[in-house]
């Protein structure tokens, strides 16, 4: 167990900035893959006008490196959104870091932590190197794992630990977020944006570890080698930095993503997060025994799964139900199945992280015999699936919600 214990470090992101591919969140065009109103698009760039307050990604977004460029009239006032929820003050429910004039007699009694770039009540940074009011400036915003570093025309100006902040202000609910969407922060003022690109990172797995302890990578990052992908798959099964993403809306007449391998006994570990938002929908609360309590919970639907030895009813539930990821879905609502077995696979705890941000999970299959660990906790220990096949491939499930993999993981037992 030595040697498997490797895989599980905490999560945590790249600890140098590679040069990886950057994707547009703008297309200069219109504001498709944004919500919330207050702003319009002129001659390329995004303006906020006089009832701008919060525009968002639809996409959530928990390690990258955000490069945009942006214009500020005399005393413009804006700012940029980190891990923001979706509803609230960005400011507060996630972080928000300042764009301002700072020269503008207006703001000549700033507090340390207002000015240009800083983090705002919390982290002020350094005087940002901005060029005279009305011309382009040029800004990269680092959110990787617990770091934060802001750099404007070139020069790192800010610089946190999320971890740090955690503890220096425990009552800041956005501080202790770890992943969200990207927002502005308008207060009316005509500030423009554009070339807004993202590059987002991979958290980071120990590969060497897992050579030595036997497992092999069967997502190289790039591409999908090996995977059984159809026609339709293509642009919604999308390998980028590392991560797979998924975005829900394949057109392919089997929406699922197949390894071509098969594969019986064996221990599967792999990272996953939601990366878009679901329809909020009312959940049933299940109890030890698998059985539905007859409470419901209301929660964003987002479903997909593993499925293990090519089998739909040994599929391994990722979703956001109240009893959290593990669930052996096709067995516990298997009337005919005897009790311990329906309440085996039935999580004991809940070990996912908060939605958006990163799992590490871990599932074992030896014979009939399943255990599933997310995050270190385990949900399910040596549950009996009986009948399941001995051998088969290894499917990511569709089921309409956008999620991410990463560092995908097999070891045969």
């Amino acid at each position: 167990m030595k040697s498997i214990a490797l895989l599980l470090l905490p999560l945590a992101a790249s600890a140098a900035e590679p040069q990886l591919q950057q994707v547009p969140l703008f297309n200069g065009k219109d504001l498709t893959g944004w919500k919330g109103e207050g702003y319009e698009v002129v001659d390329g760039t995004i303006v906020c006008t006089p009832k701008g307050s919060n525009l968002y990604t639809e996409s959530t977004y928990a390690n990258y490196a955000l490069d945009f460029e942006f214009k500020l009239p005399p005393a413009g006032n804006n700012g940029i959104g980190i891990h923001y929820p979706g509803t609230g003050d960005a400011a507060y429910v996630g972080m928000e870091i300042q764009v301002l004039d700072n020269s503008s007699e207006k703001y000549k009694d700033l507090k340390p932590y207002q000015f240009h770039g800083s983090i705002y009540t919390m982290v002020p940074a350094k005087k940002a190197p901005l060029k005279p009011v009305g011309e382009w400036n040029s800004e990269r915003i680092l959110v990787n794992g617990d770091d934060v570093q802001v750099t404007v025309n070139g020069e790192l100006i800010t610089q946190a630990k999320l971890s740090e902040l955690n503890k220096e202000f425990p009552k800041h609910e956005g501080a202790k977020r770890r992943a969200g969407h990207i927002s502005f922060c308008g207060h009316g003022d005509p500030v423009a944006f554009r070339n807004l690109k993202i590059c987002e990172l991979a958290p980071t797995a120990n590969d060497e570890g897992a050579k030595q302890a036997g497992f092999t990578k069967i997502f190289d990052g790039t591409t999908l080698n090996g995977w059984e992908s159809e026609e339709g798959d293509k642009g919604h099964w999308v390998p980028i930095n590392g991560i797979l993403k998924y975005d829900g809306h394949s057109e392919a007449k089997d929406k699922d993503l197949w390894f071509g391998k098969e594969y019986g006994d064996m221990t599967m570990i792999f990272d996953w997060r939601w990366s878009g938002t679901g329809p909020i929908m009312k959940r049933p609360v299940i109890g030890p025994d698998g059985k539905e309590t007859g409470e419901s919970v209301e929660v964003q639907e987002l479903d997909s799964g593993i499925y293990l030895r090519g089998n739909s009813k040994s599929q391994v539930n990722l979703w956001n139900w109240p009893c959290g990821s593990g669930e052996v879905y096709g067995y516990r609502t298997d009337k005919s199945q005897p009790a311990e077995v329906i309440a085996g696979v039935t999580p004991k705890v809940k070990g996912d992280n908060p939605l958006g941000e990163w799992n590490r999970t871990m599932i074992t299959i030896q014979g009939d015999r399943l255990t599933v660990t997310i995050n270190g906790k385990t949900a399910i220990e040596n549950a009996q699936l009986p009948g399941v096949p001995a051998k088969g491939k290894i499917a990511l499930q569709h089921h309409g919600a956008a999620i991410d993999f990463a560092n995908i993981w097999v070891k045969e037992l």
